[in-house]
């Protein structure tokens, strides 16, 4: 998304937007089989939130359509910023493998094809809530899980880092799908064939070596790039809107 916003400064977020999202789902779905091979996607708790996200990224994908492309570039700039931010700042520890089980608090097991087990729980409700607003942002934006989902996930959801990274890729994947199917049905899809098919044959190459790449950095550091990334894109995104 900040790659389009940069390359065609005059097109509508509508159609940004459009595009940027038929590609996420590309690379979402690339990402999602690779992690599935890996064994890090926790598919329960993917297909539970994923039913919150269906609704939001339909109301984002909607909205779209009204928005203007300076506003469109304040709020994405701001929220790019904003998320690098809780990330920098936030101090790192650990987290409690376990918690005592309350209604509507998962407990899941995460066993990865290296052997490697992850115990995690978290708030359901509260993560129903998190992701009806991740889908809506998402699908608003045109933009996947490393911007809003994965820091959802670790900070709020309690998810180890890789598991958060995985099960992300798998829900965006369902995400980008629908906001699709809304854009198509909608006319502004088609003007963005070209370039999605372009884009699309990109990351899904680059999905298959993001994958097993991201098992040699520890968590901290994937989200210390992720911050520094995000902060530079969100004033790049800022001074190209009132500059």
């Amino acid at each position: 998304m900040p790659a389009l916003l940069l390359l065609y400064p005059d097109e509508s977020p509508q159609i940004i937007t459009s595009i940027s999202l038929a590609v996420v789902f590309f690379n979402a779905l690339s990402g999602s089989w690779a992690y599935g091979r890996m064994k890090r996607i926790d598919y329960k708790s993917g297909l539970l939130l994923s039913s919150a996200i269906i609704p939001g990224a339909i109301l984002g994908a909607l909205t779209t359509n009204f928005i203007p492309r300076r506003i469109f570039d304040l709020v994405f700039g701001l929220l790019m910023i904003g998320a690098a931010l809780v990330l920098l700042l936030r101090r790192p520890g650990e987290k409690t493998s376990t918690q005592e089980k309350r209604p509507l608090c998962l407990v899941r097991c995460q066993v990865e094809k290296n052997g490697t087990v992850h115990v995690f729980s978290y708030d359901l409700k509260l993560g129903l809530g998190l992701s009806f607003f991740v889908g809506y942002i998402s699908s608003l934006l045109g933009i996947g899980g490393g911007v809003v989902h994965v820091p959802a996930l670790v900070q709020l959801l309690n998810f180890p880092v890789h598991i958060a990274t995985a099960t992300s890729h798998f829900m965006l994947a369902i995400m980008a799908l629908t906001g699709t199917i809304v854009h198509i049905s909608t006319g502004a899809f088609s003007h963005g064939l070209r370039r999605t098919i372009c884009l699309a044959i990109g990351v899904m190459i680059g999905a298959q070596v993001g994958a097993p790449l991201s098992s040699r950095l520890k968590g901290i550091w994937i989200m210390r790039i992720l911050a520094l990334a995000l902060a530079f894109i969100g004033i790049r995104i800022l001074l190209l809107a009132f500059l």
